[in-house]
């Protein structure tokens, strides 16, 4: 009876929402392995820099332009896949200046990412969660109805991006982001 109720006990606690830190600036977690991928892939002139503010949180700024079809900004994190198996949610800790960028989820053998629209606002701070259900299939800006659904398991990179002709100067700071099960 006991060796049950321990079982129960370990079982429920994973349920009850452990996570486990992505990027965390304060705890040195996450600030490796990024890479910048803005519009110029394409001939766009955007520009996009990541670094460390001076209360320690990771900032992503820059400047999203419109010429030469451009309109992007985006970092990316990489991991090695598995790393988010049976993670069901994520939080995130974010002060931005009013404009709209996605959280991102890509996996190598997929041709579009999945991505999830999230709202700032100027200089305040914001912690949203955020389910695994809630990421939909994007290529090049284009939605997919009938793509696979999301693998957590087969992901193996996380990314910020600013589109959607949201022309100008942008910057979003990160206290963190926890990936829960």
């Amino acid at each position: 009876m006991r060796i049950l109720l321990i079982i129960f006990l370990l079982v429920s606690f994973k349920s009850l929402g452990q996570s486990f830190d992505l990027i965390n600036p304060e705890k040195n977690v996450g600030l490796k392995n990024w890479n910048i991928v803005n519009d110029d892939v394409m001939g766009g002139i955007s520009k996009s820099y990541l670094s460390l503010s001076d209360e320690n949180n990771l900032v992503f700024i820059g400047y999203l332009s419109l010429e030469n079809n451009g309109g992007f900004a985006s970092s990316r994190l990489r991991f090695t896949k598995e790393t988010l198996t049976g993670v069901k949610s994520f939080k995130i800790k974010f002060r931005g200046d009013g404009n709209i960028y996605k959280l991102r989820l890509n996996q190598n053998n997929r041709r579009a990412s999945y991505s999830f629209d999230f709202k700032s606002f100027k200089d305040k701070w914001v912690e949203m969660d955020i389910d695994i259900e809630d990421f939909k299939p994007f290529w090049r800006g284009y939605s997919y109805n009938n793509y696979p659904a999301l693998d957590i398991k087969e992901i193996n990179s996380l990314g910020i991006q600013i589109s959607d002709k949201q022309e100008g100067e942008f910057k979003l700071e990160i206290k963190y982001i926890k990936a829960i099960y």
